[in-house]
């Protein structure tokens, strides 16, 4: 897909899908095609009391599994579980009042159609850790 600029005699590439049905595009000022890698699932929920989704996109519920331990279950799945995950939650419950990054559960593999997450507070100076269910949690999946 290219554009013309106002004024402009030729038109400039802007976005590509090439014919393995790849897309790219072009940064603006740049003559580079950059693949792109989409986020393919987000979702901000609620995880104290009744599990509350706020928003999403490709995620059809949150699983409660326990204080702190949330399934968050794509609607559509992906092509396998090789996607990263980028995550925070914000405690405001105890005295551990911060913004933090969920964990992926740990001995729970992610899957193509559902991702385990866990999250609460610690004592930072010590290996201490434990669940607690979240008031703000949000998270993102990109592949």
């Amino acid at each position: 897909f290219s554009t013309t600029a106002d004024g402009a005699a030729s038109p400039t590439e802007r976005f590509r899908i090439s014919n393995n049905g790849s897309f790219s595009s072009v940064i603006p000022g740049g003559s580079t095609l950059y693949p792109s890698f989409d986020c393919r699932a987000w979702v901000n929920f609620n995880g104290t009391g009744t599990v509350a989704i706020r928003a999403s996109g490709n995620v059809s519920s949150i699983t409660d599994n326990g204080t702190g331990d949330y399934t968050v279950n794509f609607t559509t799945a992906l092509a396998d579980a090789n996607y990263c995950v980028s995550s925070c939650y914000r405690n405001n419950v105890s005295a551990y009042n911060r913004m933090a990054p969920l964990s992926i559960k740990y001995a729970v593999a992610p899957t193509a159609s559902a991702l385990r997450v866990e999250g609460g507070y610690g004592d930072d100076n010590s290996a201490l850790y434990n669940n607690q269910d979240l008031d703000y949690c949000c998270i993102s999946v990109f592949r």
